[in-house]
């Protein structure tokens, strides 16, 4: 049922100069214990812009480490761009990690941070070079903080935080984009500048890679998802992925899909459940203290 889905909202596989920038193939990935992945078959088109979205556990940050060799134990085939990945650093792929996992106390200035993304492609020259600084500089111009250079990254807000890990990963100019949650953990404004931020790179030609968990602010806006949970549920445009069958197979939980003016709107169907057994057990409580004919009780304010 799942195989079927999934294929059911895929697209035809591409040859030639539209071949696929990623490409699995059978991949099995774990870290030692039970596999993480299982069979993950999956292309992605060079250029786009590609939400992941699963329950926790599901295997979604470990499909991004298989783009960078950073699995210890895969089985089956990965290639960018027409080349397999081995462990170690992988040629035109930058990585932005989840914000959480950053120590944010190091002494680093945000040059510095950038620069690293550098110094990952250049152990033979450890040093930093004018054109390093004046490429980091640029990178951070980019993305819109061109004056922060010599601050510490620790003095930043959430938002400029993220566009320093991207300027990281940017300055290696990379033709693939990987992040892991790059909304988690951020205000409304700031998840929004992230995500018109990416959109622009992507315009840019930059073909980009992120996981979520945000189904309705982040997924759910995107050209084109990928369901987790193991292996791939299914891939394809939001409005045709986001269905209660095919995203109760992928959190194994029974989910809402509401449509309304070209929305698409995911809700949890558990709480209402548990709201309205609440509600029952209850009743009495309710119509004796809270409730007058139906009609709800409001406290008194005192004027101040």
């Amino acid at each position: 049922m799942m195989s079927t889905t999934a294929a059911a909202v895929r697209t035809p596989t591409t040859s030639g100069a539209d071949a696929p920038l990623v490409r699995f193939e059978r991949v099995s990935a774990s870290y030692g214990g039970p596999a993480v992945l299982l069979d993950v078959d999956l292309e992605l088109a060079r250029g786009a812009l590609v939400g992941v979205v699963g329950p926790s556990g599901a295997g979604k940050t470990t499909l991004l480490r298989a783009m960078v060799g950073q699995v210890p134990r895969l089985r089956g085939r990965v290639t960018i761009d027409g080349r397999e990945v081995r462990h170690g650093r992988v040629a035109g792929v930058g990585w932005v990690p989840q914000l959480e996992t950053v120590d944010w106390d190091f002494p680093a200035t945000v040059r510095e941070v950038v620069l690293m993304g550098r110094w990952g492609r250049r152990s033979l020259r450890p040093w930093i070079t004018r054109e390093d600084r004046i490429d980091a500089d640029r990178a951070l111009e980019r993305l819109g903080i061109g004056g922060l250079g010599d601050r510490q990254i620790r003095a930043l807000s959430g938002g400029q935080q993220q566009r320093v890990f991207l300027a990281r990963a940017m300055i290696g100019d990379p033709v693939l984009l990987l992040l892991d949650e790059p909304t988690s953990g951020v205000d409304l404004r700031t998840r929004d500048e992230v995500l018109h931020l990416l959109a622009d790179l992507n315009a840019q030609g930059v073909t980009i890679v992120l996981t979520t968990h945000e189904l309705n602010s982040v997924a759910a806006h995107l050209p084109w998802v990928v369901c987790v949970n193991r292996t791939v549920i299914a891939e394809g445009d939001p409005d045709r992925v986001f269905t209660a069958e095919i995203l109760g197979a992928t959190y194994d939980a029974d989910l809402r899909v509401v449509r309304q003016d070209g929305m698409v709107l995911v809700a949890d169907a558990a709480p209402h459940r548990m709201r309205d057994a609440l509600r029952h057990r209850h009743d009495g409580y309710e119509h004796s203290h809270h409730e007058h004919d139906g009609v709800p009780h409001v406290h008194h304010v005192p004027d101040r």
